[in-house]
């Protein structure tokens, strides 16, 4: 090799790399140059979607451009995860990614990957999911649950987010461990569980925090949270824990990407939305909710899910969940 032709090698390498640093430069410097879409993948008016909204709320003003939400309920939540398979890395499609994203993988084919197809950009937050009767329900704690559905087998129902959703896989780890059958009515998202659970259509529903104004106003009750400790607007009710059921089940969630999304559009992302969950308004929705922010960066986000994917795997096969391969 002539002494002018490595010259030449090298001359190329270098504008390569300089041309690669430019590109950085220049995804930082325009994004976002539109709106950002972000996916829930639930129905408005639930606990995910009124934090969701609030947080895009305040990234928008950090970005520069709306934060647009767009709900896709059903599938127990992972319709925004396969619609990232097909959107551009670009950064302007994105979706909360919730726990059924890591567990389906295992019980169906499905799509996605979620060790390898998503760009994990924060994780947010979980949920203090708990079982809530009518104020006019009979039932008082789990264990009067578990008395009367031994007399009456699967006539119980309750209602639930979907099949294989955390909320489904955890009642039915309940149920098997008290020896008992219950009917799961699965909906679109939390507001209609609430909604049917007021109006008499199931006799169990499992919520998150959105229930919390109908216990304020005495219109339904509590029987046991799935959080590790009592929740503060709630201090009379237990944790699983607390009845002798060694669990938790906060069904914690973030936001994603397609996956190879570059590093300059991850950032100002991850950076606008923990701007706006440390915001103050932020912490006192979280409060109202009796929810709690558990903020991860992207890396610590990316190392979690391939924790919970792993988690998921057990899980099914602790409860023997039927797969449908």
């Amino acid at each position: 090799m002539t002494t002018s032709t490595t010259r030449r090698r090298l001359l190329r390498c270098s504008l390569g790399a300089s041309a690669l640093l430019a590109s950085g430069a220049s995804w930082s410097a325009r994004f976002p140059e539109r709106p950002v879409t972000l996916i829930v993948p639930f129905a408005a008016g639930g606990a995910t979607d009124n934090l969701v909204r609030h947080l895009a709320a305040h990234a928008s003003r950090a970005l520069g451009q709306p934060v647009i939400i767009e709900n896709k309920p059903g599938a127990a939540g992972i319709l925004g995860a396969n619609q990232l398979l097909r959107a551009a890395p670009d950064g302007y499609t994105l979706s909360i990614l919730p726990e059924p994203v890591f567990r389906l993988p295992h019980l169906q084919k499905t799509a996605f990957d979620p060790r390898k197809d998503f760009t994990y950009v924060i994780h947010l937050s979980g949920y203090a999911l708990g079982i809530a009767v009518a104020a006019n329900s009979p039932f008082t704690d789990w264990a009067s649950v578990v008395t009367e559905a031994r007399k009456r087998p699967g006539q119980i129902s309750y209602g639930t987010t979907g099949v294989n959703s955390t909320m489904h896989v955890t009642v039915e780890e309940m149920a098997q461990r008290a020896g008992i059958t219950l009917n799961h009515v699965p909906y679109k998202g939390e507001a209609e569980i609430i909604s049917a659970l007021l109006g008499g259509h199931v006799e169990l529903g499992v919520t998150a925090g959105s229930i919390a104004p109908m216990v304020a106003d005495g219109k339904a009750r509590v029987l046991v949270v799935w959080t590790a400790r009592r929740v503060p607007g709630w201090p009379n009710v237990p944790t699983l824990r607390e009845i002798g059921l060694d669990m938790v089940a906060n069904s914690p969630f973030g936001i994603a990407g397609p996956k190879g999304l570059p590093p300059a559009v991850v950032k100002p992302l991850h950076d606008a939305f923990h701007d706006a969950l440390e915001a103050p308004s932020t912490r006192a929705l979280l409060e109202r909710l009796n929810q709690e922010s558990a903020y991860l960066d992207s890396e610590a986000y990316a190392a979690f899910a391939r924790e919970r994917y792993e988690a998921a795997r057990q899980q099914v096969l602790r409860l023997n969940l039927k797969t449908n391969f």
